[in-house]
């Protein structure tokens, strides 16, 4: 199983918190990103050794801001270039006033075949805080107009833990989420990332981060109203209903090759990582000159095993002794195991089946408790 994902970097506005690469000049740089990122496949169309593609995801930035014309360029251009499965997972990521019944029809004509839809919030005062585009009422129109239009397959995304929020305010928000069914929900406490300005807000004392209590109570509550209402946790932020898993994002948790196009992208394949400069200039003249600008780490087998702790704990399947030894032999899951043997004395890990597995209580630790597990440079060498 292989993937793509098409960063494309171009918003209206910043988002108060957002740390991923974009810039605002849609209208001075789209026809030249739209050709490099074409360049860039040809450039690369090697890359995942012929791998049938079985997932696409645009994300952003904010991808709903290409016409449908630019998209079908897009994917002209990828459908020549690789190998695409038939029944691939097209997942294009948009902002809810975007998503108007006339741009959700143009849509439908493409490959697209499932929305995520950056949401972030019900509340009208916190989406003005995070300097959103759209209301709540807009929010769930778009959502009413995506199921008009014939796009079952949604997801939204919720932050919760912004400053000020009440246990109270949460509880609305998942209120309405679950309200609107939506097939899979990814939920983020909020986290305050360099660079951005929500993080310059709160070093110069302008806000208050919400408390730790505070915060794991949000995230208690979100796991409790999911599961009753019928969600599987099937990892940490992700949230779906039985079939409704996200395929594109699931393959990065399960080691697939998958390839990054476009400024700041990431691409895996297998026995190395490389990603693109995170500006946009250097990117287009990089690809018009066919020098992509990006960086490559040859991963080590340390990396590789602390890659596989670091995804595998994170999903509901958790850790299998079995493929542990299958790819990194018997000495790896002894240092595993060793390592995993204070957190089973607490409580935090559990072996469900010989699989070892996050308990409820470990979820709200996963951090302290995943890096723990790591081969450090320190640590003994397992042997591999």
């Amino acid at each position: 199983m292989a993937g793509i994902y098409i960063h494309v970097p171009f918003c209206r506005q910043r988002c108060l918190y957002c740390d991923f690469f974009s810039t605002t000049q849609l209208r001075q740089h789209k026809e030249d990103y739209l050709s490099a990122i074409s360049r860039e496949m040809e450039l690369r169309r090697n890359y995942l050794g012929g791998e049938t593609i079985q997932t696409l995801y645009l994300g952003g930035g904010t991808p709903s801001l290409l016409a449908a014309a630019d998209l079908e360029r897009l994917f002209k251009t990828l459908d020549h270039i690789f190998p695409i499965a038939h029944d691939a997972e097209v997942t294009m990521e948009a902002n809810p006033d975007d998503l108007t019944p006339a741009y959700l029809r143009t849509l439908r004509a493409l490959p697209v075949n499932r929305l995520s839809i950056g949401i972030q919030s019900f509340d009208d005062e916190e989406l003005r805080f995070l300097h959103r585009r759209h209301d709540s009422r807009r929010a769930i129109e778009a959502l009413e107009a995506c199921r008009e239009a014939g796009f079952e397959n949604l997801s939204i995304d919720l932050i919760f833990g912004l400053p000020g929020q009440a246990l109270a305010r949460w509880a609305s928000n998942l209120k309405e989420a679950l309200r609107l069914d939506v097939p899979h929900i990814s939920a983020y406490g909020l986290t305050y990332e360099k660079h951005t300005t929500l993080y310059r807000l709160l070093q110069a004392g302008r806000l208050q981060a919400v408390d730790e209590a505070l915060f794991l109570e949000m995230f208690s509550l979100l796991m409790e109203r999911m599961e009753t209402a019928g969600y599987e946790h099937y990892e940490i932020s992700n949230f779906a209903r039985p079939g409704r898993r996200s395929r594109h994002n699931s393959s990065y948790w399960t080691g697939d090759k998958y390839l990054g196009l476009g400024p700041a992208a990431h691409s895996y394949d297998g026995g190395s990582r490389q990603w693109n400069v995170s500006a946009l200039l250097p990117y287009l003249s990089g690809m018009a000159e066919a020098k992509p600008v990006f960086e490559k780490e040859i991963l080590t087998p340390q990396s590789l095993y602390n890659d596989y702790v670091l995804t595998r704990l994170r999903r509901c399947e958790g850790i299998s002794p079995t493929d542990l030894v299958i790819r990194f032999g018997k000495g790896a899951l002894s240092y595993c195991m060793e390592q995993a043997a204070p957190y089973l004395k607490r409580g935090l890990l559990t072996e469900k089946g010989g699989t070892l597995h996050l308990t409820r209580e470990g979820i709200f630790l996963a951090d302290e408790v995943i890096s723990d597990l790591l081969w450090l440079d320190s640590a003994t060498k397992p042997e591999v």
